[in-house]
C-alpha cells in the first residue's frame, strides 16, 4: 500500500498488506468487541463519540495536512472536512438514543413494539476523495447503534485510515471495535463472505458498487451504496445569475472537482445563457492552482495521475465529437497531477461530457430552450445523486424539485452538500440506501417486531 504525494509526485510511505490471518483476526475481534459494545448504554457510547469530536478538532490541522499530502486536498478544505466529522460525531451522540428508541404500534395484540437492534460487524469500503468525512458519516451512526466497523479504505490514503482508527481508540472506543484493513480491492469479497460480517457499505464508483452488491447479494447481506453522479444544475430564466455563477463555480471546484455531488452539468435557459456563461467562467478563472499546503491555494492537484489522465481523455474525446472548449482543457507542465478549470459547451448526447461522470474540475454547459427541456436533459442520465435549481420563484423551483427532478436530493439556490441532519444518497446508477439523519442510523439495525398476546 503506497501513499504518494500527487503534487510533488514523490512517495510518502509504504504500508504492508494485512495477511489473511490478520484480517480473520480483525473480523473476530470486531465481533467480540461488538458483543460488549452493544450492551453499553447510549450515554456510554456517546461519551466515546463526544471525545472523538474533541480529538478531531484538536488534531484538525495535522489530519488536514495528511489529506493534503496523500490526495492533494487544499489545507483549508481539509480543516473544514475534519470539523464536519466532529459535527457528525456530536450529532449522533446527541440524537441516536431518540432515533433508536423502541416504538409502540397499534395491532390486534395487547402490545406491539418495534425495537432497533444492531446488526454486528459492518464493512465500509471507502474512497480517497473525502478520506475522513466519508468514513465518519458511516462510523458515527453505526457505532452509536451498537455495531462494529471494519474499514477498507482506498490504498492511496492509508495514512488517513490509520490516523482515524487511532483517533477512535484514543477517544475511548474499545480497541478492535473499529479496525482498518490494509487490503487491495480484490480481497474485499473474502471479507464480505465471512459469516461474522453482517453488512457492507460502499462509497465509490458505480462498477465498484455493483461488485460489492453482487458479492453481498450472494451472501444475503444488507448493503448501502453511494456511487457516482453527474449532477445537473438548472439555471432558469429568472435566476439570480451572480448567485448562480458563484455557487456553481464553487461546487465544480470543491476538492478539485473530485466529488460525487459536485456540480457537473449546467443546464441553462437560452435567454440567460450568455450572461451566465460569462459570469461562470470569470469565477472559474479566479481559482488559484498550486501546492495544497499553501494558504492561498484553492485548487490542488487531482488525487492521482491516472485519474487526471482519464479526465483529460474524456475532455479530448468530447472535443473530437464536437464540443467546444472555452477554458482550460490542457495538462499543465508540472510534475503533479494538475488539471485546470475547464469549460465545455456544445455538449450533446454521445459525448463523455454528456453521458459520463467528469470527476475533476470540468464543467459541461448545455443550452436549452425551455423549462421542460431543462428537466428532460437533467433526467437524461444514468445517474441520480444530487441536483440544484436556480430561480427566484421559490414555489416553482420547489415543485420542480419535488415532482420532476430524478435525484436523491435537490437544492434550490445553493450547491448540493451533505449535512448530518439530512438523508443523503441517490437513485438509479448512483446507488441506494441513505446515510445521515435519522434514516442513516436505521440502515444497519434489525428493525425487530415484538408482539405480546
Amino acid at each position: 500500500m503506497i501513499s504518494q504525494n500527487p503534487y510533488t509526485n514523490t512517495k510518502i510511505a509504504e504500508y504492508p498488506e494485512d495477511s489473511p490471518k490478520a484480517v480473520h483476526t480483525a473480523i473476530e475481534t470486531a465481533h467480540q468487541q461488538h458483543q460488549i459494545w452493544r450492551k453499553q448504554s447510549f450515554k456510554e457510547r456517546a461519551q466515546c463519540l463526544e471525545a472523538a469530536a474533541d480529538l478531531l478538532e484538536s488534531r484538525k490541522r495535522e489530519l488536514a495536512r495528511t489529506m493534503s499530502l496523500e490526495m492533494g486536498k487544499p489545507l483549508q478544505e481539509g480543516i473544514l472536512e475534519i470539523e464536519k466529522c466532529a459535527w457528525v460525531c456530536r450529532y449522533y451522540a446527541e440524537h441516536a438514543e431518540n432515533f433508536l428508541a423502541t416504538k409502540t404500534l397499534e395491532s390486534d395484540a395487547s402490545r406491539s413494539m418495534v425495537a432497533y437492534c444492531p446488526l454486528g460487524v459492518v464493512l465500509a469500503v471507502m474512497p480517497w476523495n473525502y478520506p475522513f468525512w466519508q468514513v465518519m458519516r458511516f462510523a458515527a451512526p453505526a457505532l452509536m447503534a451498537g455495531n462494529a466497523g471494519l474499514l477498507k479504505h482506498a490504498s492511496n490514503v492509508s495514512g488517513c485510515a490509520l490516523a482515524l482508527e487511532k483517533l477512535l481508540v484514543d477517544a475511548g472506543c474499545p480497541e478492535g471495535l473499529f479496525k482498518t484493513l490494509l487490503i487491495p480491492s480484490d480481497r474485499v469479497a473474502m471479507v464480505i463472505e465471512h459469516p461474522l460480517v453482517r453488512a457492507a457499505t460502499l462509497t465509490g464508483s458505480t462498477p465498484a458498487g455493483k461488485a460489492v452488491a453482487s458479492k453481498a447479494g450472494e451472501s444475503l447481506k444488507k448493503t448501502v451504496l453511494e456511487l457516482g453522479g453527474s449532477d445537473p444544475y438548472l439555471i432558469l430564466e429568472d435566476a439570480d445569475l451572480d448567485l448562480a455563477a458563484e455557487q456553481c463555480a464553487q461546487s465544480r471546484l470543491l476538492n478539485t472537482g473530485q466529488s460525487c455531488i459536485g456540480a457537473k452539468r449546467f443546464i441553462v435557459l437560452e435567454s440567460v445563457y450568455e450572461a451566465f456563461l460569462e459570469k461562470f467562467i470569470a469565477k472559474l478563472k479566479a481559482a488559484v492552482m498550486g501546492d495544497p499546503l499553501e494558504a492561498g491555494t484553492t485548487l490542488g492537484p487531482m488525487a492521482r495521475h491516472d485519474l487526471r489522465d482519464e479526465l483529460h481523455e474524456q475532455v479530448q474525446k468530447s472535443i473530437q465529437a464536437g464540443a467546444q472548449c472555452l477554458l482550460g482543457g490542457k495538462i499543465p507542465d508540472h510534475a503533479g497531477a494538475m488539471y485546470p478549470p475547464t469549460v465545455l459547451v456544445n455538449v450533446t448526447p454521445g459525448m463523455p461530457a454528456y453521458d459520463e461522470e467528469l470527476f475533476g474540475p470540468v464543467a459541461s454547459v448545455i443550452k436549452v430552450s425551455s423549462e421542460a427541456e431543462a428537466v428532460r436533459v437533467a433526467n437524461d442520465s444514468d445517474f441520480g445523486l444530487g441536483s440544484a435549481i436556480f430561480s427566484q420563484n421559490i414555489a416553482r423551483a420547489e415543485a420542480l424539485a419535488i415532482h420532476d427532478i430524478e435525484a436523491g436530493s435537490c437544492f434550490i439556490n445553493h450547491f448540493v452538500k451533505s449535512d448530518p441532519r439530512l438523508p443523503f444518497g441517490g437513485i438509479k446508477q448512483s446507488g441506494y440506501g441513505r446515510e445521515l439523519g435519522p434514516y442513516g442510523i436505521h440502515e444497519f439495525v434489525n428493525i425487530k417486531t415484538v408482539s405480546i398476546a
